[in-house]
């Protein structure tokens, strides 16, 4: 038993001791504002920053941590409050200071060092779509998955647009989102893989992003693992 109590506490260390970091870049021909939520009990990574077109930022993240990130776009500040018409958290400033995103937004979604000491990482539409992404561990074996098409202005049927001021969308909400019913948003008598299905809507992000969450129990081809806890790049608008 102190064995086990004692490699378990090696493990713990390790696991806090060495840092993963992510890259975040911009491909996208405009400034945006990436966002972080953390999860876990452990520390935050910076929660918001602004990131010009063609430009990157490396965060330091504990390894063994559990959080999202999204990015915003179509922001501002207005007597001293920032705000963003895409992907905002209502914090007021570009920090977001631990709260999330509103929907629609796209989420990259990580577990470091989880369970058997695995990272899982996934990107996830459940709520709908802003801004393409592609995720890329930087080691040799672990797939590098992405949602490289702009359902905004190809694939998103106007009952779940969102418009900006100027008439282009800046969003697409899902289903669940817009109509907020059990069969689009897996609650009820459809809370359960078995009962809640893909719908034509969730294949208005399936279809064009195969790697991404389309809908709450879209699993099967969409969570993705690395036994080697590589650092990562987070590229929007690949």
């Amino acid at each position: 038993m102190k064995i086990k109590i004692i490699f378990a506490f090696f493990v713990f260390l390790i696991a806090y001791a060495f840092s993963v970091r992510f890259t975040i870049d911009n491909n996208c021909p405009y400034t945006i504002w990436p966002a972080s939520v953390t999860r876990s009990k452990g520390p935050r990574i910076l929660t918001g920053f602004e990131l010009a077109s063609r430009a990157s930022k490396k965060l330091e993240v504990p390894s063994q941590w559990s959080g999202r990130i999204w990015a915003r776009f179509v922001c501002s500040g207005f007597q001293g409050k920032f705000t963003c018409r895409s992907g905002d958290c209502g914090s007021g400033h570009i920090e977001c200071g631990g709260a999330s995103g509103a929907a629609p937004a796209t989420l990259v979604e990580f577990t470091l060092f989880g369970a058997g000491g695995q990272d899982f990482y996934d990107i996830s539409l459940v709520d709908g779509f802003n801004l393409p992404v592609r995720v890329a561990p930087q080691i040799a074996g672990c797939t590098t998955i992405s949602c490289p098409v702009d359902i905004n202005n190809r694939r998103c049927p106007k009952e779940l647009a969102v418009f900006n001021t100027d008439g282009g969308i800046i969003g697409c909400k899902s289903a669940c989102v817009a109509f907020n019913q059990p069969q689009y948003c897996c609650t009820g008598e459809y809370g359960s893989p078995d009962k809640c299905k893909p719908t034509n809507y969730s294949n208005v992000f399936k279809q064009p992003c195969p790697q991404a969450y389309s809908y709450a129990y879209d699993d099967r081809s969409s969570l993705f693992t690395c036994k080697r806890h590589p650092d990562y790049v987070i590229t929007f608008c690949p």
